[in-house]
């Protein structure tokens, strides 16, 4: 296992198989967000991006639990952007309309822009942006402790790091709202009838099963084909027509099927063995056939 990360505080990383492990780690605190995590979240996410021995990422809590929410340690001013220590804490965000961007969101949306599988490994509680932080990844597993809540209206905010458009598009705007509206936390079974998660299983079979996942997407897929269909399928979700989902459709379809990947995967089915795919994603993904998604909006300020 390979432990070359720079020097994380509030999460580690290790990559093992092709695997990237990054975990919340302020165990004490329940794993209780800071502007520190929302740093070293994305500088781990910017990591494993940027690697091409990492076909898949696990996202997971040290301890009993997933992440508690924010850190509230502040009391009053815990989200008063006039506060000193809170403005000098989000020194470096960046603005958007004007404004500082939301850290949950500056996590998210890098989350949302990755090119490798994210699987969302959630034990314990996952309140507030614990819960928010898991809805761009690909697949959510839950254990059977979990608790999810999005509390934000029991603390006089509003659902943020994007979850507004998040939330509906996974489980419904009615779901969504029920949940948004009250507050309420509920457990793992509550979020897997409302398709929050696609699987609950037993606390000591969690990571287990999230590793399963991703050394299948490591052994069978073409690393340029699965970060293409991740971008194809978020981005598609808000075109206003199948004709968009088509257009892209022909031109993946058009690029991909001349290359090494295709002749392999092809190949080696006829030949009834494991496929060796030769492409990397960064010097082969076909970025011509789908634009960057999410495209940075013009207002966007670093």
């Amino acid at each position: 296992m390979s432990t070359d990360a720079p020097a994380f505080t509030e999460i580690s990383y290790d990559v093992d198989d092709r695997v990237a492990t990054i975990t919340l780690d302020r165990p004490d605190r329940l794993n209780a967000f800071t502007p520190t995590m929302a740093r070293e979240l994305i500088a781990a996410y910017d990591r494993a991006d940027a690697d091409d021995t990492v076909r898949a990422i696990v996202l997971t809590g040290r301890g009993r639990g997933f992440c508690a929410g924010a850190d509230l340690g502040r009391g009053g001013a815990s989200f008063d952007p006039t506060d000193p220590q809170r403005a000098a804490d989000r020194a470096g965000v960046g603005t958007i309309g004007g404004v500082v961007r939301d850290g949950g969101g500056t996590v998210t949306m890098r989350m949302a822009a990755l090119r490798t599988p994210v699987i969302a490994a959630v034990n314990g509680p996952a309140v507030g942006i614990g819960a928010t932080m898991t809805l761009p990844a690909d697949i959510r597993l839950a254990g059977a402790s979990a608790r999810f809540g999005f509390v934000f209206a029991r603390r006089g905010l509003v659902p943020e790091a994007a979850s507004s458009w998040f939330l509906p598009r996974i489980v419904g705007v009615s779901r969504a709202m029920e949940w948004a509206a009250t507050g309420r936390v509920f457990d793992a079974a509550e979020a897997l009838d409302g398709r929050l998660v696609s699987r609950v299983l037993p606390d000591d079979e969690l990571l287990g099963a999230a590793y399963a996942i991703a050394r299948e997407i490591a052994d069978n897929t073409s690393a340029v084909s699965v970060a293409l269909t991740r971008q194809l399928l978020w981005g598609m979700l808000g075109a206003p027509t199948p004709w968009d989902a088509h257009r892209a459709d022909s031109a993946a379809i058009a690029h991909l099927g001349q290359g090494r990947d295709v002749a392999e995967g092809v190949t080696s089915f006829l030949e009834k063995r494991p496929p060796a795919f030769p492409d990397t994603v960064s010097d082969d993904y076909p970025g011509h056939v789908l634009p960057h998604w999410p495209a940075p909006p013009a207002d966007l300020t670093d």
